[in-house]
This record gives structure tokens, C-alpha cells and sequence, in this order.
């Protein structure tokens, strides 16, 4: 298992906080890889703007560019995430056994 710093946990989370980064995360998640402009279509902003969403969405590991030509095209890398997983994971738990004691009391 690869050990992540808190500093890229922050950068994870940080990056799914925003609801235009999670759309454009799930559009790549049902294709292969899309490119810049194909990403910005149907958005109500500018591509400088898709742009600076996708810079964190790569800052945070949870996307790769790679550019043939003058197309940059993007690609989901859920890696990343199953550490936010981990952490959720710990507090899934925590709440799961305080539920299972709050129903013994009530019993």
C-alpha cells in the first residue's frame, strides 16, 4: 500500500469539494480520456476556467494529461481516492459501533 502525506489527503479532498471538478471527474470516469475542449463543451465557463479545475484535479493525482499534437487529453486516475476511502473507512467504523450500541440500549 502507498503511504500518502496528510498534505495529499488535503489536495484530494480538497479537489472532490467542488461540484464542477466531481462532474468533470465523473464524465472522465465513463471514457477513456477526453480532451480539454471536449471537457469544457458543455460547461457555462470559460476554458481558462476548465482549465484551473483541472490543474487541481491534477495537483491532487486524480487526473493525467498527455498531449499529441495540440490536443491535451485527460484521463481519470482513481488511485488516489481509495486513500480518501481509508480515511472515511476509520470514521464508517467508528459510527457503525456506536449505532450497534445505541440499538443494544434501546433493546
Amino acid at each position: 500500500m502507498v503511504k500518502f502525506t496528510e498534505d495529499r489527503l488535503d489536495r484530494i479532498f480538497g479537489a472532490l469539494a467542488d461540484r464542477t471538478r466531481r462532474g468533470l471527474l465523473a464524465r472522465l470516469s465513463a471514457k477513456n480520456a477526453l480532451s480539454v475542449s471536449e471537457l469544457a463543451a458543455p460547461l457555462a465557463m470559460s476554458l481558462p476556467a476548465v482549465m484551473k479545475h483541472l490543474d487541481v484535479l491534477a495537483n491532487a493525482g486524480l487526473v493525467k494529461r498527455s498531449k499529441t499534437g495540440r490536443v491535451v487529453a485527460c484521463a481519470l486516475d482513481a488511485r488516489p481516492m481509495q486513500q480518501a476511502n481509508e480515511w472515511l473507512e476509520r470514521y464508517a467504523q467508528f459510527w457503525a459501533e456506536n449505532f450497534a450500541r445505541l440499538d443494544a440500549y434501546g433493546e
